[in-house]
């Protein structure tokens, strides 16, 4: 292309941003351009210094693109200057109407920039015959009901159908373009849904393998559980447990460690899921009631003697077992009893967990001391044993601290001393009507949310 810094070009164009654009491009390509926001003021511009090659939108306020190029041609001074009409029309009558105005060239909207310049150099380098335009005989084209008059000279004509036609084959290579783009992303999608098929499946079946590794893991936890047949004699014992996940922390049991003794503990381990439950089973297998000459609650002594261990060496000997920081940072909290269920003689540990409450009979219920770390936070420490008697027709529940902890709507705890108020309540319920009663408050402050924590809760009366 031909584009000495001397070839100068004005364009008509309503639109700041287009404009700009255009200008843009020209001048990169080394033209002189001014700029007119309408065809009236590019029409000034024109015939004060009049140009190389005119561009004219066509739809714009004040002078439209078709009076601007009528006024142009129609000025002996001016009707040789080429003129390119820019349009998003592309009826026949836009064409014609370009034809009459006596265009030279007609350039539909959205351009390619290079087609554009394509246009201005073989403009630049094409000669309008004036003296065969002049003699040229007004030519009418009836179209669609309605005659036009096109007095435009056979060059203008050629040039302005010839302009029509590349138009409109770039229009169907831009189509053709589009459709093959389309059809390689048909192609690429139809290999995408293949892929998203294979892996949905895939997924599947991930899943169906992790919804059985996750009723086994539940099952699992459920024989951490008292049994359904589980008695103790001379002994009421009642319990509920609600994990707020399907895998919990939480745990209990009760079981005979002699023909005197029973075992009690509620451990809440930290946290919820997976790593959480893994740990409460590890931890449930090593308080089995086996006795043996390695087991932790008791051992086998001489003459097949069963050796009780005291609940703070068995808090300590879980310390050791299970540190936090080889536990994934996990840790948990355990109320560990040993009753005498002939004397009522409780013996406890407390690693950090929520006080057991003690209910005498006829009396308003109490928190039982209860201090120590939780388990596995600090290597080495000393766990406080604690005791106290329990006499006939008093009781004592344990819990986890989803009782004591569980929030309302606006977050409020429920707290010692509604949980006290609640087992106040009970006093003339049987000891299974006392647990239930208990859960029934957690959930009616839950009601909103639900529990946000596992409820655990044990309790044991003494015979009256």
């Amino acid at each position: 292309m031909n584009s000495e810094q001397s070839t100068r070009i004005v364009i008509a164009e309503d639109s700041r941003i287009q404009a700009k654009m255009l200008i843009k491009r020209l001048e990169t390509s080394g033209f002189e351009v001014r700029w007119g926001a309408n065809g009236a003021e590019a029409l000034d511009m024109i015939r004060s210094d009049p140009p190389d090659l005119i561009i004219s939108d066509i739809e714009m306020p004040e002078m439209n693109g078709y009076q601007l190029c009528q006024a142009v041609k129609q000025d002996a001074q001016l009707r040789r200057i080429p003129l390119i009409l820019l349009s998003t029309l592309s009826s026949p009558e836009d064409i014609i109407e370009g034809l009459q105005a006596g265009a030279d060239n007609y350039v539909t909207k959205p351009y390619e920039a290079d087609y554009l310049l394509s246009r201005v150099d073989s403009l630049l380098h094409s000669t309008i015959d004036e003296d065969v335009a002049d003699e040229q005989a007004a030519l009418e084209v009836n179209l669609r009901g309605k005659t036009y008059t096109v007095q435009s000279g056979r060059q203008q004509v050629l040039n302005l159908l010839i302009s029509t036609f590349e138009n409109a084959v770039e229009k169907n290579s831009e189509l053709i373009r589009v459709n093959q783009e389309l059809s390689r992303n048909r192609d690429e999608l139809s290999r995408q849904n293949q892929k998203l098929e294979r892996l949905n499946e895939q997924l599947e079946s991930h899943n169906d393998r992790m919804s059985r590794d996750l009723d086994a893991a539940v099952r699992i936890q459920q024989s951490l559980l008292p049994t359904s047949d589980m008695t103790v004699d001379g002994l009421d014992v009642a319990w509920k447990y609600i994990p707020c996940d399907e895998l919990a922390g939480d745990f209990l049991n009760y079981f005979p460690l002699d023909d005197e003794h029973v075992a009690l503990y509620v451990v809440d381990v930290s946290g919820h899921g997976v790593a959480s439950s893994l740990l409460s089973v590890a931890v449930a297998r090593s308080m089995t009631r086996n006795v043996t000459s390695s087991s932790i609650l008791a051992k086998l002594g001489e003459n097949e003697t069963t050796l009780i261990t005291a609940p703070h060496e068995v808090a300590e000997e879980l310390n050791k077992r299970f540190p936090m920081e080889e536990q994934g940072e996990l840790y948990f909290t355990m109320f560990y009893g040993v009753l005498n269920r002939s004397t009522g003689h409780l013996r406890y540990v407390s690693a950090g967990h929520v006080p057991p409450v003690l209910m005498r009979k006829g009396q308003k219920p109490e928190i039982l001391p209860a201090e120590g770390f939780a388990i596995g936070w600090i290597e080495g420490i000393d766990y406080d044993l604690e005791e106290v008697t329990l006499q006939p027709g008093d009781r004592l529940l344990v819990f986890s601290d989803g009782v004591p902890e569980a929030m309302d709507q606006d977050l409020n705890e429920l707290g010692d001393e509604r949980m006290l108020d609640t087992i106040a309540q009970t006093g003339v319920m049987s000891l299974d009507e006392a647990v239930t009663h208990v859960k029934t408050t957690v959930d009616h402050w839950c009601r909103v949310n639900g529990p946000k924590d596992d409820v655990s809760i044990l309790a044991v009366e003494m015979p009256s």
